[in-house]
């Protein structure tokens, strides 16, 4: 479990890193549409090289999933066109808080109902309190 942990924590890490380097591409060349789609290239790239080392016949049984679970692309490139449209105008710090609060009320949500074949896990009062101590957590750090 400690290792899914870190893989986790370093992938929090690079969130506000990716929308703080995305961002600064979207100002140098003067579109944050343009420069999400080198950031997708790129990670397509990317994916496609970690696809090729670890079984590409998985790429074979896309046709028989739930066309509804393709809409994490959607959400991806919901997600990346925002932060690097809005983080030059209202601060990587802002605007990651933004995020971490909607992620924590899905999450939660997520978890609560099982949505999308995920471990249930139940809001308890426990668990609720936990989640709004982490909200204030991050609301504390923007405050100025």
């Amino acid at each position: 479990m400690a290792q899914y942990a870190l893989v986790m924590l370093l992938a929090g890490i690079g969130i506000p890193i990716l929308a703080a380097l995305n961002a600064a591409l979207g100002v140098r060349i003067g579109s944050p549409a343009a420069a999400a789609a080198v950031l997708f290239s790129v990670a397509f790239a990317t994916t496609a090289c970690a696809v090729l080392l670890t079984g590409p016949h998985a790429l074979t049984k896309i046709t028989l999933a739930p066309r509804y679970l393709l809409l994490a692309g959607v959400l991806i490139a919901f997600y990346v066109l925002s932060i690097t449209y809005i983080a030059p105008h209202f601060g990587v710090g802002n605007a990651v808080f933004f995020v971490l609060i909607g992620q924590l009320i899905s999450a939660a949500a997520i978890d609560h109902f099982g949505l999308f074949g995920a471990q249930i896990s139940p809001i308890s009062l426990t668990r609720a309190a936990g989640i709004g101590i982490m909200a204030l957590g991050v609301w504390v750090t923007q405050l100025a």
